[in-house]
């Protein structure tokens, strides 16, 4: 399924797409604002498109945790600041979603970290959330990103943090803790954040796009 994707997605000399790549944003339960950042992705997908030559669908979607048409997205932005609750039929079907070469980007809007952490185990009981090595290929797609993730907004003023889900060698899940990078993805009006920090924001999500298109399965 990986390389149908990626049939689809780039565009090259030799593959001419007719038909662009969805990609969508993950609605769950528990009250938290999944919604949040909603220019970010819009935005992301502009910049994939015009550095990295992606295909992709100028306005992303919406799907919900338990829905069969999560198989439909190659890659899934779940973002937010407070609670996230997975039933038990939304945690299986997101654990078959991400083993049959499915990618979810979890991205801290600051205070998704504990419920992340607690909803995420269902899914994957027997995997714990590791830290990824800087020399990791998803931070050396076109960007390099010799440090990690880019600091982009303080919060609480800790290190950003790369996490993520390894399951049979595969990383299924990539966590970014306390870098916020969809408000750096945002429009310039929302945060007055300066270029120069929206511009690091959106090469490492180009990375992460490129990351999940390439990848091996």
């Amino acid at each position: 399924m990986r390389k149908l994707w990626i049939l689809f997605c780039f565009v090259s000399s030799t593959c001419i797409t007719a038909q662009p790549v969805k990609i969508a944003k993950l609605k769950y339960d528990g009250g938290g604002d999944w919604y949040a950042n909603k220019t970010a992705l819009p935005n992301l997908i502009d910049f994939c498109n015009d550095q990295i030559n992606t295909n992709l669908a100028l306005s992303e979607d919406v799907v919900e945790v338990g829905s069969p048409d999560l198989f439909l997205y190659p890659y899934v932005y779940m973002t937010g600041h407070g609670n996230v609750l997975f039933n038990g039929i939304q945690a299986e079907n997101l654990r078959s979603y991400l083993t049959s070469g499915g990618f979810l980007h979890i991205d801290d809007n600051y205070g998704l970290d504990q419920f992340v952490r607690t909803e995420m185990k269902k899914v994957f009981p027997e995997l714990d959330f590791i830290e990824i090595p800087f020399d990791h290929p998803l931070y050396h797609q076109k960007f390099d990103f010799d440090n990690g993730l880019p600091k982009i907004h303080q919060h609480d003023g800790k290190a950003p943090k790369g996490y993520g889900i390894i399951h049979e060698g595969r990383l299924v899940c990539f966590y970014s803790y306390e870098s916020d990078l969809g408000n750096g993805w945002e429009d310039q009006s929302v945060y007055n954040d300066p270029q120069e920090i929206r511009l690091e924001a959106l090469k490492m999500g180009a990375n992460i796009i490129s990351y999940t298109f390439t990848a091996e399965l």
